[in-house]
């Protein structure tokens, strides 16, 4: 029999009181507070920022999609309480085969596409003390991820050491810092903090400003469906910057985590990153010792709930970087059905496979105890 699962992607939504409470005095003024959308639905009001996300949307896993519209009119009230509540979060885990999660924000997703950065890492640093108190209420099984609004190199680094110390796994990252970008060699003291702290530096999709919840909702080009297609484009673009940019050469112990971008598509893009540097690496210029598909999955790991293509490649699931995820609570999660999702589409791995996607890869990656 397989383990339990061990979700690598999970979320809380945001309650009422995440910011007001725990922001910085100076901020309080304009923090984020949960107001009546204009259909009606509960939403966050976030000064600067025009996206409008009912949260209730944010709570629906399990609905069916038919009746996901009304959702869109729902206040915060109608969220099952263990979106928010840890008293209620294990009962749920449970009804899914789930015996611990990696907790990320949902709010603060799209809290990573802010262009004021100062408020953006008050914004930030509030969550992180929320999140703190919500993971202390089961901390056998809720493993937090803290958020770096990386106001600086400097800044960033005191917010690792700042999360590692609140007892967080790994740290959520935004798509773009504010100054330079993650190749920039400024940047290598950053990396080595985290490697220094066993903190894997983690990109969720929907937390670049080019590829963000707006974009999403509302594509630029064709049928709306094309903008739920287009979400992982913006990962697998920050994990070109640092793979490119030699981030993984000069830091080999460097662990990235790409969340919810499904996994199907690495052997293709190793291929193709190999490709690049074969073809173009000498025109170019290229600081690499090895081909980007070795560090493609030694040094990254992928979260995904509904893939069946990720189990396809055996070189792939051998390799210890998928990670399974449900992404409970939010609208496209597996659950409740995780367990039959994943008898379906891992039949022909061994149990030893089986185990290494759903629990040992994560359990390994996060450091998470002996006991989970």
């Amino acid at each position: 029999m397989r383990k339990p699962g061990i979700s690598a992607d999970s979320h809380i939504v945001e309650p009422p009181n995440t910011y007001i409470d725990f922001i910085e005095p100076k901020f309080r003024d304009r923090a984020p507070t949960v107001v009546e959308g204009p259909g009606g639905g509960s939403i966050f009001n976030i000064p600067g920022l025009d996206d409008i996300i009912p949260l209730a949307l944010l709570g629906a896993a399990g609905v069916p999609a038919e009746d996901l519209l009304k959702y869109r009119t729902a206040t915060f009230d109608e969220l099952p309480n263990a979106a928010w509540n840890p008293e209620f979060r294990a009962e749920v885990q449970d009804q899914d085969g789930v015996c611990a999660e990696i907790i990320y924000a949902s709010i603060g997703m799209v809290m990573c596409s802010h262009k004021d950065y100062a408020y953006k890492e008050a914004c930030m640093n509030a969550y992180n003390r929320w999140l703190e108190g919500f993971c202390a209420g089961a901390p056998d099984r809720l493993f937090g991820l803290a958020q770096t609004a990386v106001v600086s190199v400097d800044s960033a680094i005191e917010d690792f050491k700042r999360a590692k110390a609140m007892g967080m796994v790994g740290m959520m990252m935004p798509g773009r810092p504010q100054f330079e970008d993650y190749d920039h060699e400024d940047y290598n003291a950053l990396w080595q903090c985290a490697v220094d702290l066993d903190l894997p530096v983690c990109f969720h999709i929907l937390t670049s400003e080019d590829s963000g919840v707006k974009e999403v909702l509302q594509p630029k080009r064709g049928h709306p469906a094309n903008g739920f297609m287009n979400i992982v484009r913006g990962v697998q673009d920050v994990l070109g910057v640092f793979l490119f940019g030699g981030v993984f050469e000069d830091n080999p112990k460097l662990k990235m985590v790409i969340a919810e971008a499904d996994a199907g598509w690495i052997p293709h893009y190793a291929y193709r990153a190999d490709h690049a540097i074969k073809r173009l690496g000498p025109a170019v210029g290229c600081k690499l010792t090895k081909m980007p598909s070795e560090y493609i999955m030694k040094n990254l790991s992928y979260t995904f709930q509904d893939d069946i293509t990720a189990y396809r490649n055996l070189e792939v699931v051998d390799s210890g970087c998928l990670m399974w995820a449900n992404d409970y609570p939010h609208t496209d999660a597996s659950w409740p059905n995780s367990q039959k999702i994943l008898d379906e589409q891992m039949a022909h791995l061994t149990e030893e496979q089986q185990n290494g996607c759903i629990h040992e890869n994560v359990k390994k990656l996060f450091n998470l105890p002996v006991n989970v």
